[in-house]
C-alpha cells in the first residue's frame, strides 16, 4: 500500500478537510480576521506538539537510518518553522508571549494528543500515518488554491499563506516525507488487519484536521 491508498480509503473525510469552508474563505479573501487569528495561535500550539511527535519518531525508530530521517523534521520545526510562524504572527499583532499564553482549544488538544497516542501505542508507521494528513493535506490545499480560479491573491491578506504552502520548497519537502512514508507502507497489504488499522489511524487524524479548521470558523459563530 501507499499514501494514496490511505487517502482513497477515507475520500469523503479527505475532501471535507482539504476543501473545508475555512480553506475556501481563506482562498477567496472572505475569511474573518478573528477566525484567522485564532487559527494562527492554535497552529503555534500545534507545531510545538508536532515537534514532540517527530522527536517520538526518533525514539520509535528501529534503525539508525530511520532515526536520521526523523531528525531533520525536529530541527526544522524547532530551528526555523516555529520561529518563522512567530515572525509571521507578529505581522498580525501577535507576540510570542501571546502565542505561548493562548490556551489550547479542544480540537487542538484532541488532534495533537491523538497523534502522540498513536505513536506511543503503535510503532513508527502508526505515528507517520497519524502525522501524514497534515503535511500531505496542506500540500494539496496549497496546490488546489494556487490553481483555483476563485482564489484571490492581489489584496488578499492571506496570500502569503497560500504562496507558502503552494511554493516549491514546501512541496518538495512534503514529497520527500511522503516518499519515506510510502517506503514504510510498501510491504503492508491494505486489505490486511494491519493495513486496515493504519487506514483508521489516517482517517481519524484527517477528521481531526476537519475539526481544527472548524474551530477557527466557530470563533464567529
Amino acid at each position: 500500500m501507499n499514501h494514496q491508498d490511505l487517502i482513497n480509503a477515507c475520500r469523503e473525510d479527505w475532501d471535507a478537510y482539504t476543501k473545508h469552508q475555512f480553506v475556501q474563505q481563506l482562498g477567496n479573501s472572505q475569511l474573518a480576521q478573528p477566525c484567522y487569528l485564532h487559527y494562527l495561535k492554535q497552529d503555534f500550539l500545534f507545531l510545538k506538539q508536532y515537534a514532540r511527535a517527530y522527536a517520538l519518531a526518533i525514539y520509535k525508530a528501529r534503525t539508525l537510518a530511520d532515526m536520521r530521517k526523523a531528525l531533520p523534521s525536529v530541527h526544522a520545526l524547532l530551528d526555523s518553522e516555529i520561529g518563522h510562524h512567530v515572525t509571521y504572527c507578529s505581522q498580525w499583532g501577535l507576540t510570542e508571549s501571546d502565542l505561548e499564553g493562548e490556551p489550547e482549544d479542544f480540537g487542538t488538544v484532541a488532534y495533537t494528543r491523538y497523534v502522540l497516542d498513536a505513536g506511543m501505542t503503535g510503532d513508527i508507521v502508526d505515528l507517520y500515518a497519524a502525522l501524514a494528513p497534515c503535511s500531505i493535506g496542506y500540500a494539496e490545499i496549497g496546490r488546489n488554491l494556487i490553481n483555483d480560479e476563485q482564489t484571490v491573491l492581489e489584496g488578499n491578506p492571506f496570500a502569503s499563506w497560500i504562496e507558502l504552502y503552494s511554493g516549491e520548497e514546501f512541496q518538495k519537502g512534503v514529497a520527500q516525507s511522503t516518499a519515506h512514508l510510502d517506503e514504510l507502507l510498501s510491504e503492508i497489504d491494505k486489505t490486511s488487519q494491519r493495513g486496515q488499522n493504519l487506514i483508521e489511524v489516517f482517517r481519524t487524524a484527517t477528521r481531526m484536521e476537519i475539526a481544527f479548521w472548524q474551530q477557527g470558523l466557530d470563533v464567529v459563530n
